[in-house]
């Protein structure tokens, strides 16, 4: 019997351009004697296809299940049509314009296996050439100007294709159709070697044979990549980090290096299948990774002073394969920027901004129309967490099962910021941004505005900002006219951020701990508990409030903040008895101004962060006196805190193997449980004054050596986990949300997933979407969508 013939018209929307999406079609529709045809524009991919209808849904099954490794299909519209007659073969249409765009921009991806084949390859005409790509892998947002994504829109539009790319480019069943960065050393872009001042250095030698030499000879040198600028250095090589970090200002903030293979860095650190699966996925983020106890690789210590943990990338363009081949050693790769400003994108801003960190400049000719960091990322619990969210993640889009009506925008929070796009049903994050602190910043912020709404010719009908009035986003968002606006309190667009990467409306019990954010109250919030749904929240539980002597310079000096808990218990005379060695270091004038300093500080420049208790924490075992980077106290207890899970499994060891190790140092008195008490109280405040005073008491009993102040560290921590499970046992009832920048904090953050699903609680996970403030934008977004403004 024969079937009835069924034609019908496809429309895809998602991650569907510059993928290889339309050559996956043409190739299916060929096996399957279909006719038709496939096209791009502005919407996504539309297909017209006719066959007999078994095959047309064998055809529909087969695209929805083995798409390209970089698609992803958000949604599928298929309206059936009247047959026709057709005699011509399946055909792809040259891309067309349409009025909405809401296809989603691809990420940059990393260099395929078949291209890194390529450029090793001395038959292939690839061979050695830095800027080798094709459908499945390559620049992808960098580089795009407007939609749709065709050549024409892209930074490579002067790059005029010679004939055998040409071929390529025009075959359907070559994998570099369409492939619009396609290009080769006879007409592509090339690689230059410069001086700080921008003149060519030994022009006739070859570049990257020169940069090579020049990083092994110790020299810093700025290398164009992707995104923006890396600052490059020898990993092992005690000078250069030390000319680094002196040029850089960057006494101590961890640096990320670059490594040639997964075996070079299974000799620098350790971690499980899910971070080296991380690792080596296709967004190819900085994995922050622990540290092997005993390497086998040498680095400096200087990479990441102090710390357990390691920021560690593969190569992820064919410019940093060829790279790594020929100098064959770890190298620092930290983004080019001054501190507070975006990654540099152009060498002439590079000479300008950073002539006196470089020695030299290895560039190339290829614009970069967006800038895009290094993404961050670690593992919790076998579970990703993004930290930065950029190259290879973002533009991160996310599918609403709402129907966005009015066009609405995330503008995002002061520090680590991001904007949020949301129409139709689709919701865009940008990648990181950074912190709106310079003029620079808050102009890389309206290029990220300019570059989507161009892309998606979005014009916002609806904003949201922090309630913070003083934000550079908040000042903005207000100053627009005919629009509507809204603010939404930091801490909930937090939680409201989980609730959209899960596509949630629901109520959960949510706790929110981070660094600062205004509260409703006028002072800054930071230890939250609250129970919240898209609507609406309140408040249950937080920490007792201490005051910021000083106000944000007690966030620099975090022993003003110690000062402050402990005089609302003591006196000074008895604070100098206890002989915190922090407070030693201060003048008897100094500790008398800033005790008058803390009487005077009205309530509202008061605070009730957890991350602000974490610098307590820190500063009360001699770990800071004065903060470096952000999160350094955090990074800190985490690293004791690891170290005292090593002493407590060595004192697990049976008791005849412990006692052959008594000599050891790290197995002392010290080696004790450490507990305190951090329950709520009638007023439902956690006693940050009580919880200090048992740390203090612990600290000066018995001398502070390394072993006792990992223990201490480990217990605190312990404690937060603590409280936050007796508060869920009270709200069984509700899934539970651990958001904020704290929860990075891998040692808390497992502690207490691994405690409340012992409780029986269910939690709500987060991973592509940073839990810190980069998420902020996108809660912001997601109050609007459910809410009328």
């Amino acid at each position: 019997m024969t079937q009835s013939i069924k034609r019908v018209l496809i429309k895809i929307t998602g991650i569907v351009q510059g993928v290889g999406f339309r050559p996956f079609i043409y190739r299916l529709a060929h096996e399957l004697k279909l006719t038709g045809s496939v096209l791009n524009n502005s919407e996504g991919v539309t297909i017209e296809a006719q066959a007999s209808e078994d095959v047309i849904d064998q055809f529909k099954t087969l695209l929805i299940q083995s798409p390209p490794p970089l698609a992803r299909i958000d949604n599928i519209l298929m309206t059936v049509l009247p047959p026709v007659e057709v005699t011509e073969p399946f055909c792809i249409i040259h891309s067309k314009h349409t009025t909405n765009a809401v296809v989603a921009v691809s990420p940059d991806k990393c260099s395929c296996d078949d291209c890194i084949a390529d450029i090793t390859n001395p038959q292939s005409r690839y061979f050695r050439y830095p800027f080798t790509n094709c459908t499945n892998c390559g620049p992808r947002y960098s580089i795009i100007n407007t939609l749709p994504y065709d050549r024409k829109n892209t930074s490579m539009a002067h790059f005029d294709m010679c004939s055998a790319c040409e071929s390529e480019y025009q075959n359907p069943l070559n994998r570099r159709y369409h492939a619009q960065p396609v290009s080769c050393p006879d007409c592509g872009p090339l690689l230059t070697f410069k001086k700080p001042d921008l003149s060519h250095h030994n022009g006739h030698k070859d570049a990257l044979e020169q940069t090579v030499a020049a990083l092994k000879a110790g020299n810093i040198v700025a290398i164009k990549g992707l995104g923006g600028f890396h600052l490059v250095c020898d990993a092992s090589n005690q000078h250069s980090l030390e000319a680094l970090r002196a040029r850089k200002h960057r006494p101590a903030k961890p640096l990320a290096i670059m490594v040639k293979d997964i075996w070079v860095a299974k000799q620098l650190v350790e971690g499980n299948e899910t971070e080296w699966l991380t690792l080596a996925s296709n967004e190819r983020p900085i994995v922050v990774m622990r540290k092997k106890l005993q390497p086998t690789l040498t680095i400096s210590k200087l990479v990441a002073p102090d710390i357990d943990r390691l920021g560690v990338f593969l190569p992820y363009t064919p410019l940093h394969h060829l790279l790594l081949q020929q100098v064959d050693l770890p190298l620092v790769m930290t983004s080019a920027n001054l501190s507070g400003e975006p990654i540099i994108t152009d060498s002439a801003d590079i000479a300008f901004k950073l002539g006196h960190v470089v020695d030299y400049i290895l560039d190339h000719n290829r614009p970069i129309l967006n800038g895009c960091d290094d993404s961050v990322v670690q593992v919790i619990n076998h579970r990703l967490q993004v930290i930065r969210l950029a190259r290879g993640y973002a533009p991160l889009s996310i599918y609403s099962p709402k129907r966005i009506t009015s066009p609405t925008l995330g503008l995002g929070a002061q520090q680590k910021n991001t904007v949020c796009f949301g129409f139709e049903h689709n919701v865009f994050l940008s990648p990181h941004i950074g912190d709106l602190v310079s003029i620079e910043a808050e102009s890389y912020f309206h290029d990220t505005l300019e570059t989507f709404s161009r892309l998606y010719r979005f014009k916002a009908e609806r904003l949201v900002h922090d309630l913070h009035p003083d934000y550079f986003t908040s000042r903005w968002g207000e100053s627009l006219t005919g629009i509507k606006r809204t603010a939404v309190q930091h801490h909930y667009a937090h939680v409201l951020s989980v609730l959209a990467e899960n596509k949630s409306t629901q109520q959960v019990l949510a706790f929110a701990f981070d660094g600062t954010g205004l509260g409703t109250d006028n002072t800054l919030w930071g230890g939250e508990a609250l129970i919240a749904d898209a609507h609406c929240y309140h408040r249950i539980a937080y920490l007792k409030p201490f005051k910021l002597i000083g106000g944000e310079q007690a966030i620099k000096q975090p022993i003003r903040l110690l000062l402050s808990i402990l005089l609302e218990k003591y006196s000074l005379q008895q604070i100098n008895h206890f002989a915190i060695p922090a407070i030693g270091k201060l003048s008897t004038i100094t500790l008398s101004n800033l005790n008058k300093v803390w009487q005077t500080t009205p309530a509202a420049k008061s605070t009730s962060s957890i991350g602000r208790l974490f610098d307590v924490v820190a500063v009360l075992l001699n770990l800071i006196d004065k903060t470096q980077y952000e999160g350094q106290a955090g990074i800190l207890l985490e690293t004791a805190a690891n170290q005292a899970v090593c002493i407590q499994s060595i004192k697990s060891i049976d008791i005849t193997h412990a006692a052959s190790l008594a000599s050891n140092k790290a197995v002392d008195s010290d080696s004790e449980s450490i507990i305190f008490d951090m329950t709520l109280s009638t007023d439902n405040q956690w006693d940050s004054t009580a919880l200090i005073k048992q740390i203090l008491d612990a600290v000066i009993s018995q001398p502070l050596t390394q072993a006792r102040t990992a223990l201490i560290a480990k217990a605190f921590m312990d404690t937060l986990a603590k409280a936050i499970c007796d508060v869920a046992k009270h709200y069984p009832q509700y899934p539970i949300v651990l958001t904020g920048g704290v929860f990075q904090n891998r040692y808390l953050s497992e502690h207490c997933e691994k405690s409340l699903q012992i409780q029986g609680n269910k939690l709500i996970p987060s991973g592509r979407v940073p839990i810190n403030d980069a998420g902020i934008a996108l809660g912001q977004a997601w109050y609007a969508i459910h809410n009328t403004l």
